[in-house]
């Protein structure tokens, strides 16, 4: 790259950087005080907040499209339908799918992870197989394996992490060569923002004709996300992770994969043809979607997909791990807090525990300084397990955040050892 082409790029980043600042006034929610203080929104990781964009396009779904989609013959139900079909074409392009076929609407990442626990493995699992998994999985990645395993006779294997909260990836190619039908496992960890390195692990899987589902959740609001560039069979993802609404996610599954399974719920749209002696299931991605889907949802989930296009996956992203460097470094030199999860490659999340202080009694006492975190065993209890606490205290990022905010949060942790002092 030549210097003049190095000078663009710079200029580039830094004016796109400039824009991802310029977003947090997209959110109406955080224009709002919390007990007299501002609102510092740092919970994203549970469920992020939504643009104007978002919360426009699904009210004017609402207010002027409401119909029942694909069977109607009116108006209202060819505009709902040309915006349902469009949301899933915008989701085939941020994610880079092959084809739309290949994009099926769930409820969220739980319901999607468990429609290929049970279409995709629980058909071909027998006593002795064995799944895998490792220790920094979310409990949506957990406890659909450890259902298929005891309807099927199979065996969950759990690929170990170190203190820094990084999988042991020697461990992990050891247990692949060990007979595994299927590897799960998270891009990003929700718990401690490790993000795995996936191209080297699903290379290794797909040596041994091992197949992969990623959970990505936690990596689709703030990496830049490309299937098949992975290579990944499944990826699956939630709407209110990533700005949209909730109740909506997103499948990617191989189309000769999805095509070969079997439907995992029967009735209304999955079907060509019903009779009594047998029914005729529709075509992908249909033959997934039975009922009457969460249509709104999905426009919304197309509004959010439109909104970080716009913004750039590429300016959020460095936005987000200055931030988190910021943030690291801030909370690191806070008497007494330790930060849970050092992971070297890490995305958006940042826990922690301060003194004795339970994170409960903390997250309340930030909560009256305005400022909002998670506290808990964030659906990763295996995880609090290793560090040998019941919970931590969880910082999450977003695009909408900026250095004020971990500001206001140290600050508040600083009143907070007072108040237990």
């Amino acid at each position: 790259m030549t210097m003049s082409e190095q000078i663009s790029k710079v200029t580039e980043l830094a004016t796109s950087l400039s824009g991802v600042a310029k977003c947090r006034q997209d959110f109406p929610c955080l224009a709002q005080t919390i007990s007299d203080h501002p609102l510092v929104y740092l919970d994203s990781a549970a469920s992020s907040q939504q643009p104007l964009a978002v919360i426009e396009k699904v009210v004017d779904y609402h207010s002027h499209d409401h119909a029942n989609v694909h069977r109607g013959v009116h108006t209202l139900s060819h505009r709902a339908t040309e915006a349902y079909e469009g949301a899933r074409d915008l989701v085939q392009t941020f994610i880079n799918a092959g084809s739309r076929s290949e994009v099926v609407y769930t409820s969220g990442t739980t319901e999607s992870i468990n429609l290929v626990a049970q279409s995709f493995c629980r058909p071909k699992l027998a006593p002795g197989d064995k799944i895998l998994i490792t220790h920094l999985e979310h409990h949506s990645n957990i406890v659909p394996w450890q259902l298929v395993c005891e309807q099927t006779g199979a065996e969950l294997l759990v690929a170990p992490i170190n203190e820094a909260g990084e999988v042991d990836i020697d461990n992990l190619f050891r247990q692949l060569e060990s007979g595994v039908k299927m590897l799960a496992i998270a891009h990003v960890s929700n718990a401690l923002g490790t993000i795995m390195p996936l191209r080297e692990i699903i290379e290794k899987a797909h040596s041994l004709e091992v197949p992969v589902l990623v959970d990505g959740a936690q990596a689709v609001p703030h990496i830049s996300v490309d299937v098949q560039e992975l290579d990944c069979d499944f990826y699956a993802f939630s709407g209110h992770k990533m700005f949209g609404p909730t109740g909506i996610g997103i499948l990617f599954g191989r189309e000769t994969l999805l095509d070969a399974m079997p439907p995992y719920q029967g009735g209304g749209d999955m079907i060509l043809e019903v009779r009594f002696d047998g029914t005729t299931y529709n075509d992908l991605p249909y033959k997934f979607e039975a009922g009457t889907p969460n249509i709104s949802g999905a426009i919304g989930l197309g509004a959010a997909v439109s909104y970080l296009q716009t913004v750039g996956m590429h300016a959020i992203s460095a936005h987000e791990h200055e931030l988190l460097q910021y943030m690291t470094g801030q909370l690191d030199q806070v008497d007494g807090l330790r930060l849970i999860g050092t992971a070297a490659d890490k995305a958006s999340v940042q826990s922690f525990l301060l003194d004795d202080i339970h994170p409960h009694d903390l997250g309340t006492i930030l909560d009256h300084q305005g400022v909002a975190i998670r506290t808990g065993h964030h659906c990763a209890m295996p995880v609090m397990d290793f560090y040998g606490v019941p919970g931590t205290a969880r910082a999450s990022l977003a695009l909408y955040n900026n250095q004020d905010d971990v500001d206001r949060l140290v600050a508040a942790l600083t009143t907070a050892k007072e108040i237990f002092r």
